[in-house]
Parts: structure tokens; sequence; C-alpha cells
């Protein structure tokens, strides 16, 4: 059984390192996107592309979508905290702000997460650890970023804002995933995908004129990766950890999702990284393995 556990343990893990990868690197794709395609119509093709992708794998899984209102009405509540409005503020925001600090102050959201849960829902418990968690790993976060990297927080303030309120939609988003339990946990990632592009793609036809657009190659390519790889793969896996790991745990990876994104973000887009970097992943890992691993009871003796 411990074996088994620990197994079990070592594949969320994973996952989770999977999901900061991939959203860690989103924030490189949007800054890409954004250069020549408007900020709604990037995230309309987006949720689009990535959702009609999870249907495909759906139907090759022989996943039926559920099709009663009620929960329509659900995955069009969560594609409203989970997709339309934290990505189209960040696309946005990115506009005018590094996608190194769009990674950094996105990264929050456990910490709204852990508040939401400790004072409004109360539906899992708050313990000492995972206050230790938040607090080692929003250390961690200020020495990668290092004082030098909000130098200039001051000329794009709205943008900044903007990100900090699409972090406060990912918490609520997080704590709302729980009530898609039971479900096959790509349902309610394509369910609500669909339901954004629903709302963004009319968005878009009627203030970007999308037809009217030339984006570049790079921008295009940057899409395709969003959608498939950051948006569709990502969705599956968050879902699922959403009901094995719970609300808090799951938004840990922002926590991974920092030097990640930092790090793509030097390499493609030539962002530096603060040298105080490797303490920081330190406390990040630290803070992220407070808050994931259970911890162990005491060890109960077996009848004879």
């Amino acid at each position: 059984m411990d074996i088994r556990q620990d197994t079990n343990i070592a594949v969320e893990l994973a996952l989770l390192v999977a999901l900061a990868t991939l959203w860690g690197g989103s924030y490189t794709f949007i800054k890409l996107g954004v250069a020549t395609i408007p900020p709604v119509t990037l995230i309309a093709a987006r949720t689009a592309v990535a959702g009609l992708l999870l249907v495909i794998v759906m139907w090759a899984r022989g996943i039926s979508m559920p099709m009663d209102a009620a929960t329509w009405q659900r995955f069009a509540f969560q594609a409203v905290l989970n997709s339309v409005v934290p990505w189209t503020l960040i696309a946005w925001a990115e506009r005018h702000v590094d996608a190194a600090l769009a990674t950094i102050l996105n990264s929050a959201g456990p910490i709204f997460t852990f508040l939401l849960t400790a004072i409004v829902t109360r539906h899992e418990t708050t313990t000492p650890r995972k206050l230790f968690g938040v607090v080692a790993g929003m250390a961690g976060i200020l020495l990668i970023v290092g004082v030098d990297a909000f130098h200039e927080i001051g000329s794009g303030l709205v943008a900044e804002a903007a990100i900090v309120a699409a972090t406060i939609c990912y918490a609520c988003a997080a704590i709302f995933g729980r009530s898609f339990k039971g479900l096959d946990p790509i349902a309610p990632a394509a369910g609500s995908l669909l339901a954004g592009a629903a709302v963004l793609i009319p968005a878009a036809l009627i203030v970007e004129q999308p037809w009217t657009l030339s984006p570049s190659l790079a921008s295009v390519l940057a899409l395709l990766a969003l959608a498939t790889f950051s948006t569709g793969a990502a969705f599956a896996i968050y879902f699922r950890l959403i009901q094995s790991l719970g609300s808090v745990g799951t938004t840990a990876q922002a926590y991974l999702r920092v030097p990640i994104g930092v790090a793509i973000s030097v390499a493609f887009l030539g962002e530096t990284l603060a040298r105080t970097a490797w303490i920081g992943l330190a406390c990040v890992v630290l803070g992220v393995a407070a808050m994931t691993i259970p911890a162990r009871g005491p060890a109960v003796a077996k009848p004879s």
C-alpha cells in the first residue's frame, strides 16, 4: 500500500511539473502572439482550437460530453473564471509588460486560493504546513525576481493590475473546478473551452475584425503551440489534479511556473533572470512540496 501511495504521489507531482512547464511557456507564446494578433482574437482562437482538439480526443477515447443544461451552465461559469476573463487580461497586459514579469505576477494564485479557502469556502484544511508552503513559495519568487525586476513597475501599473485580477480569477476557478468531480477530467476541460470560444469568437469579430489582420508566421506558430500544448494538454492535466491534489495543491504549480516561465522568456525573448534565481528555485520547490505532498500519518499495526 505504501509503495502504491508513493507511486501515485510521484505521478501527481510529475503531472504538476508538466502543467507548470506547459503554462510557464504560455507567457512567451502569448508575447509572441500578441505582437501581430490582437488579444481578443488570439484568445478566441486559443480556446476554439484547444476545445476542438479535446473533443477529438474525447471521441477517440469513447468519452461522451455531458449534454444537460446544468452542466453546461457550470462549464460556462468555469470558462469565465479560467479563460475568457483572465486570458484576455493577460494577453492585453503582455502588450505592455515583459513575459517574465507577467509570469511572476500571475504566480500569486496559491496565495489567493489559500486565502479564499481559509476565509470563505473552508473546503480544505488550511494547515500550518500549507501556510509555510505559501510563505516559502513567495519568498522564492522574490529571490527569483530580485528587486530590480520591478524597477519599471509604475509604467505598466494598469497592465500589472490586470494580471493580478487574472490571478484572482484563477484562484476562484481552482475552487469552483472541484464541482466537476465525478466527470472525466477532459470533459470540463473541453466543455469550458468551447463555452469560452462561444463568447470570445463573436467578441473578436465585432471588436477586432480579424479578417483584416496580417499576422506574422511567428505569431501564428505561437498561437498553435499555445492552443495545443499550453491549453488543450494543460487543461486535461489541470482538471485531473484539481480532483487528486485539491485546489490549493494544484495552484501551487504557479510557483514552479515562475522559474520555468522566466527561463523560457530568457531563452527565447532575451529577458534577464535575477542572480539569486537558484536560491529562489530551492524555496519554490520547498513551498510546492509543503503544499502538495500529503503528510504521512502514524503507522497502524495490522492484526496478526
